[in-house]
Formats: C-alpha cells, sequence, structure tokens
C-alpha cells in the first residue's frame, strides 16, 4: 500500500544531514513548516516534572496527579476549582515566553523565505516570536481563546483578562517580565470566587477552551481565514521547489501535518520532505530520495543549521 512504508531514522553521519538540510533550505523557493508539540518540548514548555511542581503542588498533593494533562481532565465538582486550575494551566503555557528560543531560531531560518506554518501547537509560540500571522494556522485551537461549551455561536474570546484575574484571586503574583510567581511559602486557593466563572455572552451557559477534543470544537472567522491561505499557499506553490519541514510532530493526529507531507512530496518530485524529531525521525520508502531525517533534540538541531 503507497506510502505504507517507512524509513528508519536519520541513516549516515549526522553532520551530512546537517548540511544537506542545510542546502534544501536554501535552494528551496518555499518552505512549509509542520509543527508538533514536540517544538515546544524543545523549548522547554514541559508537562511534568520540575515544572509541573512549581505551579501546581496544591492540585498534586490533594489529587495525586503528577503532570498537567492529567489535571487538565480531572473531574472536578466546581467550576471554581476546574477553572483554579486551568487558568494556571493557561496562564504559564500561554502568556508566558517558553523557557528557550527555539522558535526564535525557526523564525531566523526562514524569515527570508516564502514560508507558511501549520500547527497543531495552541500555545501561541510562533506568534510570540513574532512570526507574520498571515503565514500562520492554528488548526486544534489556541489556550488563549475561550468558547460556549455547548456552542450556539461559532465565535471565540479572547481570555487574557479573564485568566490574569483568576490567577491573582488564587494568591499568584504576575511578575514584572510577565512570569508567574507561585509562592510555597503561603497556601494558595485552589478555587476562583464564582462570580469570576466564564459564561457564554449569548446564552448564558459556561464558557470553555478553544481546543479541538470534540465536535463541538468552534471554527471561528479566524480559523477559516487562516485554513483559506493556507490551502492557497499551498496550491499557488504547487509546482515550486518546497521544503516540508516537520518539527517534532508525533502520531496523535498524523492526519494533519505528516501523512499530507509525505504525500505532497510525493506528488512533486521537486519537493524535499525534512523530519526533525527526538526519536521518531523517519519517511516512507517511497519518499527516501527526497527525505531529510534527523533524529535528536530538535533545538539543538535548529541551532547547527
Amino acid at each position: 500500500m503507497f506510502l505504507k512504508k517507512k524509513m528508519k531514522e536519520s541513516t549516515g553521519d549526522y553532520s551530512d544531514k546537517i548540511t544537506e538540510l542545510k542546502e534544501k533550505i536554501s535552494e528551496a523557493d518555499a518552505v512549509v513548516i509542520g509543527a508538533g508539540s514536540g517544538l515546544s518540548t524543545s523549548a522547554g514548555f514541559v508537562y511534568s516534572g520540575e515544572r509541573f511542581k512549581q505551579y501546581f503542588s496544591d492540585f498534586e498533593e490533594k489529587y495525586d496527579f503528577h503532570d498537567m494533562y492529567s489535571g487538565g481532565f480531572y473531574s472536578y465538582d466546581m467550576l471554581e476549582e476546574y477553572w483554579a486550575y486551568w487558568s494556571r494551566y493557561i496562564y504559564i503555557n500561554r502568556y508566558m515566553d517558553a523557557p528557550k528560543p527555539v522558535y526564535d531560531r525557526v523564525l531566523e531560518l526562514v524569515k527570508d523565505k516564502d514560508y507558511f506554518v501549520i500547527t497543531t501547537n495552541v500555545d501561541h509560540c510562533f506568534q510570540k516570536a513574532m512570526f507574520d500571522k498571515k503565514r500562520l494556522f492554528y488548526t486544534q485551537g489556541d489556550y488563549g481563546l475561550f468558547q460556549c461549551s455547548n456552542p450556539c455561536c461559532q465565535e471565540t474570546y479572547d481570555n487574557e483578562e479573564a485568566v490574569r484575574k483568576m490567577v491573582l484571586e488564587q494568591g499568584c503574583e504576575i511578575a514584572a517580565d510577565g512570569s508567574l510567581i507561585v509562592s510555597q511559602k503561603k497556601k494558595l486557593l485552589s478555587t476562583i470566587p464564582s462570580e469570576l466563572i466564564p459564561v457564554c455572552s449569548h446564552c448564558g451557559r459556561p464558557l470553555t477552551m478553544n481546543l479541538r477534543s470534540d465536535a463541538t470544537f468552534v471554527e471561528d472567522e479566524g480559523w477559516h481565514r487562516a485554513a483559506e491561505r493556507y490551502e492557497n499557499f499551498l496550491r499557488t506553490r504547487n509546482n515550486m521547489k518546497i521544503l516540508f519541514l516537520e518539527l517534532g510532530v508525533g502520531y496523535n493526529t498524523p492526519g494533519i501535518i505528516k501523512y499530507p507531507f509525505w504525500q505532497m512530496t510525493a506528488r512533486n518530485p521537486k519537493s524535499t520532505y525534512a523530519c526533525l524529531n527526538y526519536d521518531e525521525a523517519f519517511a516512507p520508502d517511497e519518499i527516501r530520495k527526497q527525505s531529510v531525517c534527523i533524529s535528536g533534540d530538535i533545538g539543538e538541531t535548529l541551532y547547527q543549521l
């Protein structure tokens, strides 16, 4: 079956692969970047370990979960507690800068190229790194947006002001540089005041995050404009020398970036597929000669380009 077999992770000398990818970036008429969670992980947005404990030690002690994802899926008894957790989660992963400037390095590599970005990440890192907003397509939503929990309309709402109020009401502080300060010397509240629970301005139902998890995900006007720009970018450069640069994409939703990149590379003999991933750097046998696969920390690889 077409595109069924895969080429194992990077073969040959690592430095040769770096040199080859440098050449492919330089020669490309256009670069299409596909970014997954591995890119943000490389930038320091980890959801467990010390970073989790720094901001959620009270929730860990109370509920015995040990990473942000588990806390996000926990069934809290009250919306006041649900939003206490989620406001901290949103703030540190959306409104704080990533610990490492990996996204800035990506921009340095493509800023003078004709580029477009499609990403399943929802942490806004590309925009914070000053990528052109009209060259970005966030397919899965944005931590910075709310939507109606049972959508009565296809609208989203910016949540920065609401989230700031929630974290401050818990006893957290926001430093001058925008970082969240969670003191280990005083007891935080694990609830927010009821009046801060966000509700839909149209129907009064509780709001929720604009994150794709089921059929209730709202694709607002901005989402559709971005999707159209991405489709137009691909269509108008169909026969050009394109570099499909995949960064940290796994197999949670391969049909959004990975499989289309493979297929578009196979259809265009002038194109190249490049895969940078920590432990899943490979490509199908059918496009082996058009591929550059490098396994390792994405940030370290990018700084060698």
